[in-house]
């Protein structure tokens, strides 16, 4: 199959038909968008994700009669390009060889990279070829750049409307900071993509001779259970001046401090070793406790010296009982003996000593014991929300943890005994440009005010108002708002929008891609030039997003005619808001959350988003994917390789929205040769004039009906892939089913009914798998293309709950001789069916109605089947009851219900249907018999065993 061909076929025919570009017209509208790339490389195929999902939920949408509006645009902004086209300039071999083995990007081209532009708009285009090639059906007269003039306008409008509102503020924050390219970074501007999320540490200051010994906390409320400090006995301390106090630190917790607006100067070193044994003061309780060795302390954690508080931290505990048993290690700390756990939180549940509880608990014996992380979680979080500080603690006693925590932090503070670190949470983060990244404090820096009390309450509710697939990470969006804090939202190097009040700063990457969606729907007019960049302002967007103004005001001031600046507002009126918003799950912390703060903050309640779409990220293999790995397929490669379909499938069908889906080229192959046999298959059928429906025409009618009402379901909840398997696979069966029964019957009179069914089953197809769908629908004859089709609508009507019991019943009797057969092994020469006597089937009717009423009690149903004369005979074999409910329950309600609905069936009548079947697949005949037939063929008395629906099967 010349798959290249065929793709180029059908996209010249969409181009033609300009099907998927959207203007307002008198349909409902549907506005989807997906998270517009960075072009700094070509996509890879896990990219084809989230771009894929959009597509589908954008086709499907059009079949349903929606005015679909799905744009794309490409985000340039930020530093990454600028530190590529620095490693370009350096000569960075691993970067080149990269470009040119990976990416297969020419060297002429890679000559032209030491300039960033260059750089975006390379990959820019082929960024764009690959969702051409991928059939996404996007309208292209709306694509922008972040760098375009206009947008800079419609940024510096955003970015005023939100500081008019006091939510950008300037102050001094903790933000990621990369210190080479002296600029903050968020996740798009770390290598791997990780957003740099950070920790805030209480720094206590306990005090030796001259020196203060720094200890990080998450837990400053502990400070009264102290009994000693850890110290690594293997470490080499490096003694540094913090402002006017000399601390005693690691050279990596130095570093740190650097960066954290204090002026630091190395002094001089000292060995772990030496402070051994050696005594602290510790703050506010006017008592010392000794320094003990611990080769558990990490240097590039905090401090690298740590507070112990045996009484309430495992950890703590079960190294000081570890340490005592080797006292003769260390003669000059015999001191330890007298060290005893101060318990300073009383919760219900626990001992004077709940360390030692949990310990215990966990049978932990040793401080390297792998529970003791589990113990310490459990003890946290009960303390945390369940304890209460006991009299020891002055005056905190009897607040409860949660208050204490912050309340004892600020007393420290106050009276100089604490200090404040902030510590990176997954290290090393990477900056692009190579640096490892820092948490800097920056003074007079411009930030979003995301902690903003009023703001968080209204995103809240919104969250929980607005659609948002799956429903599971609804709750994550919460805690992100929760934990939210400010964010620099500008910086003074890269590709961006000047801050408008203050043109030394730039606009940060992710703080101008939170509302771009608005702007999709001016795109077109900035694109034709019916507006240029001279003509709008602020009263420009005002007019066209929020209807401040009046219009000949507007026209006036921005040189734009009255009937193009109402047709313009018109539009947006008409496609906003965004009806769904797709992403990964990886922009759930930043973007995605960011997106609903600044719609809210800017936009009318009735422009607020409807819904967020998050999924999983894709794996090639099982494993992540990565460069390292050497797993890493670019999409346009794979395309050409195994076709578009084949791609989109593959990544689909895998797994549901959260999972990771996972690429394998024996998956992808297997799809590939899936679309080729139905190809092959369309090409065989025709419509034709309706014939008399036979029982199985009326079945798998039924059964596309059932088709349509479960796929149609399926996609409305975003569970693709399991609307495929319904499409792809479980439907497969039920046509190779009627093709046997009517084949079996050596009919020819069925084509025409396979055309019809085809045909609805590859529109449903078409969201999916576009390009071939196309195919298959022009080889069925069908006229127009399939994309412009209208979805299958489902008719209930059209069900036929009579067909589909006795199809099932014709099908399960079969599998049951293939299974005898198969666990028999015997070679068969004759088979007889024998179906159950009338008072059985009236008996199972009974018994099915009240199981489908909630009566479910044996001996119940027995006496009420007694006390009936049409089932009186039960008596004979009262465990038929039994077996029967244990039949019934084993099938899904719907099944239940079903079979309810129809009543009685005449099984005998329907098993007369087996032979030609049977002839078909064993080359024997049949015969069927009622377990009442007076003359029945029955040497093993083998009739009495069968049930409804349940034949009793004799094989000779």
């Amino acid at each position: 199959m010349d798959w290249v061909s065929l793709e180029e076929k059908w996209r010249h025919r969409w181009d033609e038909e300009k099907y998927f570009e959207a203007d307002p017209n008198s349909n409902k509208k549907f506005f989807v968008t997906v998270a517009y790339p960075y072009p700094n490389s070509p996509q890879h195929v896990g990219h084809g994700r989230t771009y894929t999902l959009a597509d589908v939920h954008a086709r499907f949408m059009r079949m349903l009669g929606y005015n679909v509006l799905f744009p794309m645009g490409f985000h340039y902004t930020g530093t990454p390009i600028l530190g590529m086209a620095r490693r370009v300039q350096d000569n960075d071999m691993k970067l080149l060889e990269t470009f040119r083995t990976l990416y297969k990007v020419p060297d002429d081209k890679i000559r032209e990279f030491t300039e960033p532009v260059k750089i975006a708009d390379y990959f820019h285009q082929e960024i764009k070829t690959g969702m051409i090639e991928m059939g996404y059906s996007i309208d292209w007269r709306r694509e922008f750049t972040t760098i375009d003039p206009v947008y800079n306008k419609f940024i510096e409008w955003q970015f005023r409307k939100l500081k008019e509102k006091n939510l950008i503020i300037q102050g001094t924050h903790p933000v990621g900071w990369c210190p080479k390219d002296q600029n903050p970074v968020s996740q798009h501007d770390t290598q791997g993509d990780v957003e740099p999320s950070f920790t805030e540490y209480t720094i206590i200051k306990f005090r030796y001779d001259k020196y203060i010994i720094p200890t990080a906390t998450l837990r400053p409320e502990t400070i009264f259970g102290v009994t000693n400090i850890w110290i690594n006995p293997e470490f080499v301390y490096e003694i540094i001046q913090v402002d006017d106090e000399q601390w005693i630190v690691t050279s990596e917790c130095a570093r740190k401090l650097e960066f954290h607006n204090k002026t630091i100067t190395r002094l001089g070193k000292i060995s772990g070793k030496e402070l051994v044994g050696k005594q602290v003061r510790v703050p506010e309780r006017d008592d010392q406790v000794l320094m003990l060795p611990a080769s558990f302390v990490k240097s590039g954690n905090g401090t690298g010296i740590v507070m112990s508080v045996p009484a309430h931290a495992p950890f703590d505990y079960q190294a000081l009982e570890d340490l005592k048993k080797e006292i003769m290690k260390y003669p000059n700390i015999s001191g330890i003996q007298n060290v005893k756990a101060i318990s300073i939180i009383e919760t219900e549940g626990y001992s004077q000593i709940p360390a030692l509880d949990v310990i215990t608990k966990f049978q932990i014996e040793n401080q390297n014991s792998s529970k003791l992380e589990e113990a310490t979680k459990e003890i946290y979080s009960k303390e945390f929300y369940g304890g209460r500080l006991k009299q020891n603690t002055g005056k905190f006693a009897s607040k409860t943890v949660v208050e204490a925590k912050d309340e004892v932090k600020k007393w420290l503070l106050q009276e100089k005994n604490a200090d404040i670190l902030y510590e990176l949470n997954e290290i090393p983060i990477r900056c692009r440009c190579g640096a490892e990244c820092v948490v800097k404090i920056l003074s007079n820096q411009w930030f979003l005010n995301y902690s903003d009390p009023e703001w968080k309450t209204k995103v809240h509710a919104w969250i929980n108002e607005m659609k948002i697939l799956p429903e599971e990470i609804r709750n994550e969006f919460n805690n992100v708002v929760d934990w939210l804090r400010e964010r620099a939202c500008a910086r003074q190097h890269g590709l961006g929008t000047k801050l408008p009040w203050d043109k030394n700063w730039i606009i940060e990457s992710l703080s101008d891609s939170v509302i771009y969606m608005a702007y999709y729907t001016i795109a077109k007019y900035v694109n034709n030039k019916e507006i240029v960049p001279e003509n709008v302002s602020d009263t420009f967007f005002d007019y066209i997003f929020l209807s401040k103004g009046r219009l000949e005001d507007t026209s006036s001031q921005c040189k734009i005619a009255p009937d193009l600046l109402e047709r313009i507002k018109k539009e947006f009126q008409y496609f906003y808001p965004v009806n769904a918003r797709h992403s990964g799950r990886d922009l759930v912390p930043n973007h995605l959350t960011f997106f609903i703060f600044n719609h809210i903050a800017i936009f009318p309640r009735e422009y607020w988003p409807e819904e967020i779409v998050v999924n999983g990220s894709v794996l090639m293999d099982g494993k992540k994917m990565s460069k390292s790995e050497g797993n890493i397929i670019p999409l346009r490669d794979a395309i050409r390789k195994h076709g578009a379909d084949s791609i989109r499938l593959t990544i689909l069908i895998s797994a549901e929205l959260l999972q990771d889906a996972d690429f394998n080229q024996d998956a992808v192959k297997g799809i590939k040769n899936k679309l080729e046999s139905m190809l092959e298959e369309c090409s065989r059928y025709r419509a034709s004039h309706n014939v008399k429906l036979e029982q199985e025409d009326k079945w798998i009618k039924s059964k596309t009906e059932q088709l349509i009402l479960k796929a149609t379901s399926s996609i409305q909840k975003m569970r693709l892939r399991e609307a495929l398997h319904f499409i792809l696979y479980d439907f497969e069966s039920d046509l190779q089913w009627y093709i046997k029964r009517a084949l079996a019957k050596k009919r020819d009179n069925f084509a025409g009914i396979l055309h019809d069914i085809f045909s609805t089953r590859i529109a449903m197809m078409s969201p999916f798998a576009p390009y071939a769908s196309e195919e298959m629908w022009s080889r069925l004859g069908n006229t127009g293309i399939v994309s412009k089709s209208a979805w299958p609508t489902y008719h209930e009507d059209v069900i036929d709950l009579g067909s589909i019991q006795s199809e099932n019943l014709l099908k399960n009797t079969v599998d049951d001789i293939k299974n005898i057969i198969k666990v028999t092994k015997i070679i068969p020469n004759k088979i007889t069916i024998y179906t159950s006597a009338q008072w059985k089937v009236k008996a199972y009717q009974k018994i099915l109605s009240s199981v489908v009423a909630g009566e479910v009690n044996i001996g119940f149903l027995i006496k009420s089947l007694i006390a009936d004369k049409e089932t009186e005979e039960i008596k004979k074999d009262p465990d038929f009851v039994k077996k029967t409910v244990n039949d019934i329950l084993s099938e899904s309600q719907e099944e239940r219900e079903s079979k309810n609905k129809i009543g009685l069936i005449d099984e005998k009548k329907i098993l007369l249907e087996l032979d030609s079947l049977v002839q078909a697949e064993f080359g024997i005949t049949s015969q069927i018999f009622s377990e009442s037939d007076q003359d029945k063929y029955d040497p093993k008395n083998k009739s009495r065993t069968a049930r409804p629906y349940k034949p009793a099967i004799l094989i000779e």
